[in-house]
């Protein structure tokens, strides 16, 4: 054990020793306290190893020691990932994995297919939404959390799973063995066209990942031989990504040589700055990109870009506020280290940075009606092309602040009575929707929710030893029909069709698109929201 530390201090002296130019421009004295320190940590550890009351391995000390390195820094985002993190930062990344292709989620106990992905092996299999996967290689998935459904059916591409899978109307579950494959997630997670000719991509809790550039550039073409003429680009609760793909993302809708960032380290190559080179796609298409308290990094430098140069017109709520450029830097196969390294602005000079973050957890209410507490007189002030005013700091404000829905408190009420027992609220909702799926009594996507499908669902919860008051049940109506009809929509007709009811019923979509149809153009739309905010703010007064 010794040895081994005198193994390690050598490798210390050996890399001051060939380190020669940084320790010679500080001098023998500054050589010297880097190698007294080295050898202080080695005969702390040493004396760790040897003589604590509890055991622990060198290995593990040494895990600890970076572990308290980093936590010392003044950086949230600085971490040591091991293979686990390395590994889920990877498929964030690339939006790759080994596995079947499915989206899952737990209901009444059981594994329960949200939605097959296309053109994957889950898909060719013929899995549907709504089925079960009672056995995964002959063990029952009953009480399995997510995670470890997900371990369980994921694996190295080739290799092969057999899972039992009950499906609403089928007496029996059926035996399927599916050979894993590749599967790539799409950062786009809807492409539709609203009302006839407003374009919306839906980036929502999504990542900006590395070829999302081109994903998108596939979907919008799409979206315009259907006719869209405008868009609007959902980055809603998207918490970033890649910085060269929000360039990339950015430099579709810029001209060429237009400021995207700038990024500012201490460290070289740290600082540099970005701009567009290819000529605009779709110049004349007008754009509101839908923003809130999660739309983070990345997906704040597209937002930002396209801000600073009047290209579109942001509407939700301010954005969480990370200005800060993280570089992971690979130690082997498995390992890496993620360090702060920059802080990047936007075209106009703008740092978006919030003074306030303390750790790496978005803000808790990205919907909230309660903006983050900001002073605006003391923050900065720069302009857009177009010479509109924009502060800097605190997040990216939107040129027309427009909140989500709250819950009535009278749905409060509702909420609360369920407390401990929402889980079971759910399982009922899809239980319910499943077995209306299999009688096929649902033939019209338009479909209402009844007041006797109401009942016979509250009637369901009683049963499952969940009673409300009359008249908190009458209170939370409006909730509970939309929310079962979100939940038939998904199993009867899928999850697209699912999508485009939320849709219809999001006020910070609704208006988006109601803008996008009186307004031609980026001009129109710009001046549009100018005028709302004056009359808002008279109404306010």
């Amino acid at each position: 054990m010794r040895g081994q530390r005198l193994l390690v201090l050598a490798l210390v002296g050996f890399v001051s020793f060939v380190s020669g130019g940084w320790l010679l421009q500080r001098g023998t004295q500054r050589a010297g306290n880097v190698y007294q320190q080295a050898r202080l940590f080695d005969d702390v550890l040493g004396y760790v190893a040897d003589y604590s009351v509890d055991s622990m391995s060198e290995a593990e000390l040494y895990d600890k020691a970076i572990d308290g390195l980093l936590d010392q820094l003044n950086d949230p985002y600085a971490r040591f990932l091991r293979r686990e993190d390395f590994e889920e930062l990877t498929e964030s990344t690339t939006g790759n994995y080994g596995g079947l292709g499915i989206r899952i989620d737990v209901r009444d106990g059981w594994i329960t297919i949200i939605a097959p992905i296309a053109e994957t092996p889950a898909a060719d299999a013929g899995l549907e939404t709504g089925d079960r996967i009672v056995a995964v290689d002959g063990r029952s998935t009953f009480g399995w959390k997510s995670d470890k459904a997900v371990a369980e059916l994921r694996g190295e591409p080739g290799s092969s799973v057999t899972i039992s899978v009950a499906r609403p109307g089928m007496p029996e579950p059926m035996d399927l063995s599916i050979e894993r494959a590749i599967i790539h997630i799409k950062a786009i997670q809807l492409a539709t066209v609203l009302q006839g000719d407003v374009g919306y991509l839906s980036l929502v809790q999504s990542s900006i990942s590395e070829k999302l550039a081109g994903e998108l550039v596939e979907a919008l073409e799409d979206l315009r031989s259907k006719g869209a003429r405008s868009l609007v680009l959902d980055l809603r609760s998207n918490p970033g990504g890649l910085l060269d793909q929000g360039v990339e993302v950015s430099d579709l809708f810029l001209d060429p040589g237009a400021a995207v960032v700038q990024t500012r380290g201490r460290a070289r190559g740290t600082t540099e700055s970005f701009t567009a080179r290819s000529p605009q796609r779709w110049p004349d298409m007008p754009i509101v990109v839908l923003t809130n308290g999660g739309t983070a990094s990345a997906a704040e430098i597209i937002a930002g870009a396209l801000q600073d140069h009047d290209r579109a017109l942001l509407l939700g709520t301010s954005t969480f506020g990370k200005g800060l450029v993280q570089t992971v830097f690979r130690l082997g196969r498995t390992e890496a280290l993620r360090l702060t390294t920059a802080r990047w602005f936007t075209p106009s000079g703008r740092t978006i940075q919030r003074i306030d973050h303390q750790s790496e957890v978005m803000v808790a209410a990205a919907d909230s009606t309660e903006e983050a507490a900001v002073e605006p007189d003391t923050m900065e002030m720069f302009r857009t092309d177009a010479g509109r005013p924009m502060r800097g700091g605190g997040g990216i404000r939107p040129d027309l602040t427009v909140y989500p829905d709250t819950l009535l408190d009278t749905e409060k009420d509702f909420v609360r009575a369920l407390g401990a027992k929402l889980p079971v609220y759910r399982d009922v909702m899809t239980s319910y929707a499943l077995e209306l799926k299999a009688s096929g009594a649902i033939k019209d996507e338009r479909f209402r929710v009844s007041p006797a499908m109401r009942q016979e669902f509250l009637r369901r919860l009683s049963g499952r030893d969940i009673s409300l008051s009359a008249g908190v049940a009458a209170g939370a109506s409006d909730l509970i029909d939309q929310e079962l009809s979100y939940e038939l929509q998904r199993y009867v007709f899928g999850r697209a069709s699912e999508s485009q009811r939320r849709l219809r019923d999001d006020p910070q979509v609704q208006k988006a698109v109601a803008m996008l149809k009186e307004a031609q153009t980026m001009p129109e739309l710009i001046a549009l929201a100018e005028r709302e905010k004056v009359e808002l703010s008279r109404k306010g007064s």
